[in-house]
C-alpha cells in the first residue's frame, strides 16, 4: 500500500510550480472580504438577530461571499496565466473558465438571497443552472467506470445522458450541505478549507502517477484557489466575526467543492469514493438534520437549531470549542478518504461502510436527532436565511 501512495512518474513536488494560485488568491480575498464588510454596513446588507436561529448580538455584515469569490477568480486567472505555454491549453482554459462561471452563478444566486430572500425554489433553480455550466465545458462523471464493475457497458449516449441528474445532484448536495454547516463564526470557511486540503492531496497523489494530463493541473488549480480564498476571509468570520459569507459564500464554496468531487469521478470509482469521504462532515451533518426533523415529524426544508454543532452548543460546549471540534471530525474523515485512496477498491467500501455505521451509532447514542427547547426551535414563516453566533443555515 505504501509503495502505491508515490506513483513513479512525477515526484510530489509537481504541485508546487502552481504556488502563484494560493498566493494571489489569498492576497485578493483579504482586502477584497474588508472592503464587502465596509460596503455591506454602508448600505445596510446586514443580518440581523432574531433571537431564535440568529442568535448573534447585533447586525453582523453580510456579502462576505463576494471576497471569497474576488480570491478565488484572482486564483484561477493566476493558474490560466501558469498553463498558458501548455500544449492542453485550451482544454484546461474551458474547464477553469467554467467552474469560475459556474460559481459566479451559485454566488450570485446566493447573494441575491441574501439581499431579497427569494423563494427555495428559485435558488435550487439558479443552483441546477449553474451545474448545468458543468455539463457544458464537459465536467462530468465517468459513469461507465461504475457500471464496468459489474460487467455492464453502458453506451455513450445513455451514459451522457445519466450524467446530467448526477452532475445536478451534486451541485444541490454540496451547495445546500455547506450552506446548511454556515451556522457559526468561521465554521463553514474552516471546514471548507480542511476539506479542499484533504482533496489538494488526493489530486497530488493521483498527480503523481500521471493518470489525468488535463485533470491534474486543473484540480490543482481549483483547489489551491479555493483554499487561499477561504483563508483570506477567514480572519474577519472568526469568532466573533465581523462579516458573514451569506449564501452567496456557502453556495459558491459547495459548487466549487462539487466541480472537484467531479472532477475525481474521471477513470477509478475509488477516487470518487475517497472525495466523498474527504466531504463527509457536511454530508452527515445534512443527513443528521434530515433524519431529525423526519423522526420528529418536522418539516424538512425550515430551519431549526438542531444541527451537530447548535447541539454542542446547547450542550454547554463554547463557541470557539465548539469549531475546534467541527474542524477536527472534518480532518478525520479527510484523513480516512485519504488512507482509502490506496487500497483496493473492496478493502476501501468496508472502510467506508464501518465509518458510515460508526457515524451513526455515535450520532444515535449521543442523542442528535432528538429535538427538544432551543434545539427544537422552528421558524413558522418558512425558509429563511438563519445564523448561530455565526452565519447563515437552513
Amino acid at each position: 500500500m505504501l509503495a502505491s501512495i508515490v506513483g513513479p512518474y512525477k515526484e510530489i513536488s509537481w504541485i508546487i510550480p502552481f504556488w502563484p494560485v494560493l498566493v494571489f488568491s489569498f492576497i485578493a480575498a483579504l482586502p477584497g472580504t474588508w472592503l464587502c464588510k465596509k460596503i455591506a454596513l454602508k448600505f445596510g446588507a446586514v443580518d440581523k438577530p432574531d433571537g431564535t436561529v440568529k442568535t448573534h448580538k447585533q447586525p453582523i455584515a453580510y456579502l462576505g461571499g463576494l471576497g471569497i469569490l474576488l480570491g478565488f477568480a484572482s486564483g484561477i486567472v493566476a493558474g490560466i496565466t501558469l498553463l498558458e505555454q501548455t500544449e492542453l491549453f485550451g482544454l484546461y482554459l474551458k474547464l477553469l473558465v467554467g467552474i469560475l462561471a459556474g460559481a459566479s452563478v451559485a454566488c450570485f444566486v446566493g447573494l441575491v438571497d441574501d439581499l431579497f430572500d427569494i423563494r427555495p425554489s428559485r435558488k435550487i433553480l439558479g443552483q441546477a443552472l449553474a451545474a448545468v455550466i458543468l455539463l457544458t465545458v464537459g465536467i462530468r462523471p465517468n459513469l461507465s467506470i461504475i457500471f464496468t464493475q459489474f460487467g455492464i457497458e453502458l453506451p455513450a449516449t445513455l451514459e451522457a445522458i445519466l450524467g446530467i441528474p448526477v452532475v445536478i445532484i451534486f451541485v444541490l448536495g454540496a451547495t445546500n450541505s455547506l450552506n446548511l454547516i454556515d451556522g457559526l463564526d468561521g465554521l463553514c470557511a474552516g471546514v471548507t478549507s480542511i476539506i479542499t486540503i484533504g482533496m489538494l492531496i488526493l489530486a497530488v497523489h493521483l498527480g503523481t502517477w500521471n493518470l489525468s494530463s488535463a485533470g491534474d493541473p486543473v484540480r490543482a488549480i481549483v483547489g489551491l484557489g479555493l483554499v487561499g480564498a477561504t483563508l483570506g476571509f477567514l480572519p474577519f468570520n472568526k469568532a466573533p466575526a465581523k462579516i458573514f459569507m451569506g449564501d452567496a459564500g456557502s453556495m459558491l464554496l459547495g459548487f466549487v467543492v462539487a466541480a472537484m468531487m467531479i472532477l475525481f469521478a474521471e477513470r477509478q470509482p475509488l477516487w470518487w469514493m475517497a472525495s466523498l469521504m474527504i466531504f463527509g462532515l457536511p454530508i452527515l451533518d445534512t443527513a443528521v438534520a434530515l433524519v431529525r426533523r423526519l423522526l420528529n415529524k418536522r418539516p424538512l426544508f425550515v430551519s431549526d437549531r438542531g444541527h451537530i454543532y447548535d447541539q454542542m452548543m446547547d450542550r454547554g460546549i463554547p463557541l470557539k470549542k465548539t469549531v475546534g471540534i467541527c474542524y477536527i471530525l472534518a480532518g478525520v474523515y479527510a484523513a480516512i478518504g485519504l488512507i482509502m485512496c490506496p487500497l483496493r477498491h473492496r478493502y476501501a467500501a468496508i472502510i467506508l461502510a464501518v465509518t458510515v455505521i460508526i457515524s451513526a451509532v455515535v450520532i444515535w447514542k449521543k442523542g442528535f436527532l432528538k429535538m427538544e427547547g432551543l434545539r427544537g426551535a422552528v421558524k413558522k414563516t418558512g425558509l429563511k436565511k438563519t445564523a448561530n453566533s455565526g452565519s447563515s443555515h437552513n
